[in-house]
């Protein structure tokens, strides 16, 4: 079975800092020689701390940033060689949840209009063609009718990423990119959203990359997971056991501090996550002076 997404080399660095003529003197690196794949009809995990890379990889992968290098392939075809019309195409196929439902939403257009516009973009509907499509993913996800004329600061965050969830939908994609999707939801409405994400992969088949700092999602949701310290991929391997068996100290740290329901047992057992846990490499620190 082809895979439907096949990262190799992945590189991006950012400008650290610059001399008075404004050339880049010194260049951090946000993501280093990641790859990994995913097949169809399942869900890879990427976690670590904030600023590991993990959102930067993400975006990588949907070409909404360019990479310095590294191959990128979905459904068989070259992402970084795509033109935009090509590009234009392969996202009807490849979608993303961002993590801040607020800012990821025009607040200046209804619900109607923001779940509709994909359909307008993609498949050319309009009129209430579009409209009937529009409600039938909204009551998919949940919502009702009477959403659709109103505006996103209406609704709560729970209600705003459903409708997120919607209109990645619309495209009928085979490949979502889930950043941080329930990040600021309370727990009742994470189970809600993931529950759903699971049931919609279960009907359509989409492959998932589900990007997180919360073990314990990743855990109940991916079929793999990579995890990821200072733009690196320390560990991969099947989700069950890696979190049964860590390998990679960083890794064990993580699983070590996933709360649990006997917090002094745990303690007892815990282990620590101090800063440095895994000593610098001074060739490989993140900064290369130009």
């Amino acid at each position: 079975m082809t895979p439907v997404v096949e990262v190799s080399g992945l590189y991006k660095s950012y400008p650290a800092r610059r001399n008075m003529l404004g050339r880049v003197v010194e260049t951090t690196d946000a993501v280093r020689d990641v790859g990994f794949t995913i097949e169809p009809g399942t869900t890879l995990g990427i976690v670590g701390e904030t600023g590991a890379g993990k959102s930067t990889v993400g975006r990588l992968v949907l070409r909404l940033i360019e990479a310095d290098s590294g191959t990128v392939s979905m459904f068989g075809e070259d992402v970084r060689a795509l033109s935009a019309p090509q590009l234009r195409s392969l996202r009807r196929r490849a979608q993303m949840i961002f993590q801040d439902p607020f800012s990821s939403l025009d607040p200046r257009m209804v619900i109607r209009d923001v779940v509709g516009e994909p359909f307008t973009i993609h498949h050319g509907l309009r009129g209430e063609e579009r409209d009937h499509r529009v409600l039938e993913l909204l009551e998919r996800v949940g919502m009702r009718a009477d959403h659709l004329d109103r505006y996103p600061r209406e609704f709560s965050g729970g209600q705003l990423q459903r409708i997120a969830i919607a209109r990645a939908l619309a495209t009928d994609p085979d490949f979502i990119v889930c950043d941080e999707p329930v990040a600021a939801l309370d727990v009742s409405i994470q189970a809600q959203v993931l529950n759903l994400l699971l049931d919609l992969q279960a009907e359509r088949g989409i492959s998932y990359l589900f990007i997180s700092h919360d073990l314990s999602l990743v855990r109940f949701l991916a079929h793999r997971v990579a995890v990821m310290q200072r733009g690196e991929i320390v560990e991969m391997g099947d989700a069950e056991e890696l979190f049964a068996e860590p390998r990679h100290p960083y890794t064990k740290a993580l699983v070590a501090a996933i709360p649990t329901a006997r917090p002094r047992r745990e303690r007892a057992r815990g282990v620590a996550l101090p800063t440095g846990l895994v000593p610098a490499d001074p060739s490989r620190n993140g900064v290369v002076s130009c």
